[in-house]
């Protein structure tokens, strides 16, 4: 059984299919600084001597913590390097979220983060739709996207992605530019992405799936249990691995604060599941 291709094209760079979502290094409910701000910056230099080559991260995690120690532990960053970043929400006194959707939001945002990051321009921008702050919602991003073509066009960004979006917004707005990537959630048991996957890999374009593990509530099921026991994988491998195995323009940004925890998840890569396994698990969705 052949192990997935690791490799996959995002803007213009070509990445490890399995990267880092940063999210997990601010504090509690991705809000504050970080706990152990030392070991934090020893996961992102281990994840990137590991071959980690795509980050993803935004300025209103913390707000400002991620990219703070991503500057901090990386920069100046290796030319191989692709970090992304999404706008459109912005954090309250107590870590509530809310829409940060205007332009000038937008804009801010993005010069936020590279002002954080210590950028001149950012790689992949993605606009994560706001319209319903829990899933995708309906309705036109136009005005939105008008503002980050312009930050495209003054050189701020190199390529514009999707978050949180339904397939017709996708459509709709790439009859106003390129679109990189999407992100949406997706994992063994949230499946509802299904066939949007398989559309965007037949164009080429990412597909990057946030809580891949599940996100606040892991993800439990007795297949995945007995799957991980026969493959001797922890369950999370194995979702990871699913996930690589699904499709080829999935790229998978776990998240963890944890040295242990990021090398089990780059481990991830090294499983390899039959047909059998992959039907078992596919019963989950």
């Amino acid at each position: 059984m052949s192990q997935p291709s690791m490799i996959y094209r995002l803007g213009d760079r070509q990445v490890g299919r399995l990267g880092y979502g940063a999210m997990q290094l601010a504090g509690p409910g991705v809000f504050g600084p970080v706990k152990d701000e030392a070991r934090a910056i020893q996961v992102l230099r281990d994840a990137v001597a590991s071959g980690v080559n795509h980050i993803d991260t935004s300025d209103f995690y913390g707000p400002h913590e991620t990219n703070r120690l991503i500057k901090k532990a990386l920069h100046p960053y290796a030319d191989n390097l692709c970090i992304v970043t999404k706008v459109g929400a912005r954090r309250d006194e107590k870590g509530g979220w809310h829409p940060a959707f205007s332009p000038e939001d937008l804009t801010r945002a993005v010069e936020d983060n590279l002002r954080n990051l210590g950028l001149e321009v950012m790689e992949v921008v993605n606009l994560r739709s706001m319209l319903d702050v829990h899933k995708p919602s309906e309705g036109s991003l136009e005005p939105q996207l008008e503002a980050l073509i312009a930050l495209k066009e003054r050189g701020l960004v190199r390529h514009i992605g999707l978050s949180n979006v339904t397939a017709r917004q996708i459509e709709d707005a790439q009859k106003m530019t390129a679109v990189a990537c999407v992100q949406n959630m997706y994992n063994l048991a949230n499946r509802q992405d299904d066939a949007l996957v398989d559309q965007l890999a037949e164009q080429g374009i990412a597909y990057v799936p946030f809580f891949p593990l599940g996100g606040f509530s892991p993800l439990q099921s007795t297949q995945l249990d007995e799957v991980a026991a026969s493959l001797q994988a922890t369950p999370m491998q194995v979702a990871l691995a699913w996930l690589l195995k699904r499709s080829p323009n999935i790229l998978l940004i776990p998240g963890t604060s944890s040295p242990q925890h990021l090398q089990e998840n780059l481990a991830s890569a090294q499983l390899t599941l039959s047909d059998k396994i992959m039907a078992k698990l596919n019963s989950m969705g």
